[in-house]
């Protein structure tokens, strides 16, 4: 798969030469949570870098290119979920503002989100960085290749587009990485042979937020 015409390509290996450090930054989160929104982790953000893991997003997105959100995934025999098919349309902010075309708001672990308009979604790229292999039992990420390229689609049409687009399986060894066009459409089954699969999950965006709005970042 490719970028510009599936929604989502990936990238053997690389995470690698930043996994040990990655590991090191996240290792005291809690593992019994089946997904921990980062905000302040020391020693994150360098490695999301233009000189570190956010390099392919730089090289796409440009020089003003920065992470707008994290999360860590942390699927295993206890936390073993099902994930229905979907699109991210929010984004996590500094503080709640009243910006036409910003709306609805949620908060999510004690973060606020809002959903903006959908045309800043289409310009991000979301970023899977794989801690541990992920075979085809053990939950890999499902898309809906290039269902990235039709907007904000209403809840009652995705399964119909689904069956459009058809899916593909998003297999990774450890250090490897998948680079999505944040609106596309994806799920996650249960894993059938739970082991680990811990990814890290970063939201990439090169816009400015409308004042007196302001990415919350990570």
């Amino acid at each position: 798969m490719n970028l510009d015409e599936h929604g989502a390509a990936h990238l053997p290996g690389a995470a690698a030469p930043f996994l040990s450090q990655l590991q090191g930054v996240l290792a005291d989160l809690p593992s019994d949570q089946a997904g921990v929104r980062l905000r302040g982790v020391p020693g994150l953000g360098p490695l999301l870098g233009a000189d570190a893991l956010g390099a392919a997003i730089t090289e796409r997105l440009g020089a003003d290119a920065k992470p707008v959100r994290a999360i860590l995934f942390d699927k295993s025999a206890g936390t073993n979920w099902t994930l229905g098919w979907h699109q991210d349309r929010t984004i996590a902010v500094a503080r709640r503002e009243a910006v036409p075309g910003f709306g609805p708001w949620s908060t999510k672990a004690g973060m606020p989100h809002v959903e903006p308009p959908f045309a800043l979604i289409e310009r991000m790229l979301t970023l899977r960085i794989h801690l541990d292999p992920v075979d085809a039992e053990n939950a890999p990420l499902q898309v809906a290749p290039g269902s990235h390229r039709l907007g904000r689609i209403p809840e009652a049409r995705i399964e119909s587009v689904v069956r459009h687009c058809g899916t593909a399986i998003c297999l990774a060894e450890s250090g490897d990485a998948w680079l999505y066009a944040t609106p596309i459409l994806h799920a996650s089954s249960a894993a059938v042979s739970p082991r680990r699969r811990r990814v890290l999950q970063i939201d990439f965006s090169a816009d400015a937020l409308p004042k007196p709005l302001a990415w919350l970042g990570v």
